[in-house]
């Protein structure tokens, strides 16, 4: 299936039916009084975000969706029938927002989250809602309520705990295919990897984590250069950035550092709160350097990069060092877990606190005389 993780579409509620202004006409009831029916409510629109739904291909080609009319009210007191809401199904970590306004309507983080997107207008009233004492036959009635019209941008990004970092080539690919049980497009040519993959690490059979890949950056990235940025949203909500450094390239020409530093450059002018997530620096492809080069050039390319992170040597072709470094992803992913608990639960903790603490000088709750 092509992923698609961009759509535009506009979405319009269902009007109110009108309400009707009708007289009892029965046999032996000359005055049976007014007896017209509501008009039915219009059919409103929701989206649900499903965890079996992974592209938003469905609404690149479908644009525009309708809810249906309610039904106008008829006589002898039947109200008209309201229309049925219409619900659009979209990943889990799909964004919704106004295109006119830039108002962002929601965020869809968890399964079976539901959201409306247009209410369906209110139906109008009969004329049985206005007989009164003086007023025995009324021919008033209401029109029903226009539903909601929006036009909507739908932007998808990734729910993963770890994201991949690198310039094409770099062997993200081969890492989360070494580590997870994602299977990536893998080849010995740049650009082989077109869209983000997601991989679940198990680092036992109770504890796992979510990685994401994404297409490889190249500098100019930001001016369109390569993919462009257009999949570094895929990485906003990760906890974790790997940046991953081919340290061997096949091209004696191509300098690692000046690649690092160009991926760097291109994060931070894409996104200031993307650049300040926390990065650790994964150096790939030591199974091509000679044993006894390794430590000179991993402490060369970390001094003339002036990293002052973590640093992780590993080669995803043999799977060395894979394993040590994802028991640390973990137990980093875990203290962080533990940290925002914690900090959600002294949140709550505060909040009844103020709920619950009266202020016996606050005019509001002083007893008159």
């Amino acid at each position: 299936m092509k992923f698609i993780d961009e759509a535009r579409i506009e979405v319009v509620a269902g009007d109110g039916g009108n309400g009707v202004a009708s007289f009892c006409r029965e046999k032996f009831r000359p005055f049976g009084g007014p007896d017209g029916g509501d008009g039915g409510k219009g059919g409103s629109i929701w989206a649900v975000a499903d965890r079996n739904v992974n592209t938003l291909i469905d609404y690149r080609y479908a644009k525009l969706h309708r809810a249906g009319r309610g039904e106008n009210g008829r006589g002898s007191d039947c109200y008209g029938k309201g229309a049925d809401d219409v619900f659009l199904r979209m990943p889990v970590g799909t964004l919704i927002v106004d295109s006119n306004t830039g108002e962002h309507i929601a965020d869809l983080t968890h399964h079976d989250q539901t959201v409306l997107l247009a209410k369906g207008g209110d139906g109008g009233w009969g004329n049985i809602h206005f007989k009164t004492s003086t007023n025995r036959a009324p021919r008033q009635k209401t029109e029903g309520k226009e539903g909601e019209r929006r036009e909507l941008r739908l932007e998808l990004k990734v729910l993963a705990d770890v994201g991949l970092l690198g310039m094409p080539n770099a062997g993200k690919s081969t890492f989360i295919t070494a580590v997870s049980n994602a299977r990536p497009k893998i080849a010995d040519y740049p650009f082989t990897t077109l869209h983000p993959n997601l991989g679940v690490v198990r680092v036992s059979h109770e504890k796992s984590f979510v990685i994401a890949d994404i297409p490889g950056l190249i500098e100019g990235a930001a001016d369109g250069a390569g993919l462009g940025v257009q999949f570094l949203r895929h990485l906003q909500r990760t906890g974790l950035l790997l940046h991953i450094v081919d340290l061997a390239p096949f091209n004696d020409e191509v300098d690692p550092v000046k690649e690092a530093k160009a991926i760097v450059k291109e994060l931070k002018k894409y996104d200031q709160s993307l650049f300040d997530k926390p990065r650790w620096l994964v150096l790939n492809k030591l199974d091509v350097v000679p044993e006894a080069e390794r430590a000179k050039r991993v402490k060369d390319f970390v001094k003339r990069f002036g990293w002052k992170g973590p640093v992780f040597e590993i080669s995803a072709l043999t799977r060395e060092g894979c394993e040590d470094l994802i028991n640390e992803i973990y137990g980093y992913l875990e203290v962080k877990r533990a940290e925002e608990h914690r900090a959600e639960e002294t949140q709550m903790t505060e909040e009844a606190r103020g709920i619950s603490s009266i202020d016996p000088d606050d005019p509001r709750f002083k007893v008159l005389d």
